[in-house]
């Protein structure tokens, strides 16, 4: 995650302004990071509808991280969008629940009747994970717990 090294030689990530001047992010870009969270926020775009919208954008990967409450979009030239995520009042657990955010996702993939993304991201937070990684190049996420558990979901009809 780059950036250059602050006090106590703590690395200190590169914080791309939502407002980006001069970046190479272009103005087509923020808007589909903003657009795609917007809409699963909303509950108007599907996970592979969000997918296929940052890959055209020419997005790489994004990350949501529920401890800063906050979604980062990056290119592969390693510019980066921050966006803010709802907050809820669901604590993250303590301990990483494996086969809960399995579940979770069986019910986002199967996006049936009352699926909404936050009670997607309730449930996992309540499974311990304190935020995920989608990686579209590699056509996989990381669901992450606080001591580093992981959990790796493929795509659906990904290797």
């Amino acid at each position: 995650m780059g950036g250059a090294l602050g006090k106590h030689g703590v690395r200190q990530r590169r914080k791309t302004d939502n407002k980006a001047k001069g970046s190479g992010m272009n103005q087509r870009q923020r808007i589909a990071a903003e657009t795609c969270l917007a809409g699963a926020t909303s509950n108007v775009m599907d996970f592979p509808g969000i997918v296929a919208a940052l890959i055209d954008a020419g997005f790489e990967s994004y990350e949501v991280d529920f401890r800063r409450g906050e979604a980062v979009y990056f290119l592969p030239s390693g510019e980066s969008i921050i966006l803010p995520i709802h907050r809820d009042d669901n604590d993250i657990a303590a301990s990483f629940d494996a086969a809960a955010i399995r579940a979770a996702i069986g019910e986002a993939q199967a996006n049936g009747p009352g699926y909404t993304y936050a009670g997607f991201c309730a449930k996992v937070k309540q499974a311990g994970c304190v935020s995920y990684i989608v990686s579209l190049a590699g056509r996989r996420a990381l669901y992450l717990g606080r001591t580093a558990e992981v959990h790796v979901e493929l795509f659906p009809g990904a290797g």
